[in-house]
């Protein structure tokens, strides 16, 4: 056989002896430093510290294994707030995909001033929690705007203290959240819409399809990858979620609204229970893990379907 030239076999030996090159590496360094050495480093502290009965500033922490997981399985009130996080999801997850599936509907027609309309609906995504946590408390109090409305059209029967009993506090969170993420659902649903291809609308339109048999055969289909990222999204906001709940109600009435980020700050801040609030922090990451893994293999096992 013919031998290869000596420089195609030089230029091969040098490629061969420098596998690993450098230069793409230094690009991605700061973000693997980021990632590896804060966040999982953090990861691995607070293991370490769910080991222990701690209150973060003594020296001399004491080392109680798994007794900190074992008292989270057996305390009501991180069953409460598991229960009120599936709760939040569900209900806040179906209405900001309902309103924002139906805007961005409604927006992919012929509407005047849609531009204007989209500015409208997108306004309340950039509003901070902080600012209008307030503006809740204050629109739900016993004698606020709510019930005065209800008053003067004759539902007065309905009106009540919103957020000062268990049975209306996490109603009143799901609305402001609904209200205030329902522009991201309606940004990722308009987008998704306009990814149909018009050719197909036209041929519904043809066969005699309106428009809600249009949304429910071939929009919703569509945009099924759409709508199980905000599902994840929604779901992984929900396990952490504090702001909305500590700025409006604390967790309460008598934890009617605690959820696992309040609840892990009740534990470590104002009670100083180090060791148990990072055994929830970790049953959080745990929660987390296993609900972006459950959504998206549900997402795959559709597409193997189809």
């Amino acid at each position: 056989m013919p031998s290869e030239p000596e420089g195609r076999r030089e230029g091969g030996a040098r490629r061969r002896s420098h596998p690993f090159r450098p230069n793409g590496f230094l690009w991605i360094l700061p973000a693997l430093v980021v990632s590896g050495g804060i966040v999982y480093f953090c990861i691995g502290y607070n293991a370490w510290a769910s080991t222990l009965d701690w209150n973060g500033i003594s020296p001399h922490p004491e080392g109680v294994g798994t007794e900190n997981f074992r008292r989270a399985l057996q305390d009501p009130i991180f069953w409460g707030s598991i229960r009120h996080t599936i709760v939040y999801f569900v209900v806040t997850f179906l209405g900001q995909t309902i309103l924002g599936v139906l805007l961005a509907a409604l927006l992919h027609s012929r509407v005047r001033f849609a531009a204007l309309y989209k500015v409208i609906v997108f306004v309340p995504v950039v509003l901070a929690p902080a600012i209008m946590a307030p503006v809740f408390r204050i629109l739900f109090a016993g004698d606020g705007p709510v019930n005065t409305v209800l008053e003067s059209v004759g539902l007065g029967f309905i009106s009540q203290p919103w957020l000062a009993q268990s049975g209306t506090a996490l109603l009143v969170l799901m609305i402001m959240q609904i209200w205030q993420t329902t522009g991201i659902s309606f940004i990722l649903y308009y987008s998704a819409m306009g990814q149909i291809e018009s050719e197909t609308l036209e041929a519904a339109r043809i066969d005699g399809a309106g428009n809600l048999r249009m949304l429910w055969n071939i929009i919703l289909p569509g945009m099924r990858g759409t709508v199980v990222a905000l599902a994840m999204l929604t779901a992984i906001a929900s396990l952490k979620l504090f702001d909305i709940p500590f700025l409006v109600t604390q967790g309460g009435p008598n934890y009617a609204t605690e959820f696992l980020g309040t609840y892990i700050y009740r534990q470590a801040v104002p009670f100083g229970d180090v060791g148990y609030a990072s055994a929830l922090s970790i049953l959080l990451l745990v929660l987390a893990i296993a609900m972006a893994a459950l959504l998206n293999s549900g997402n795959r096992e559709k597409k193997r379907t189809r």
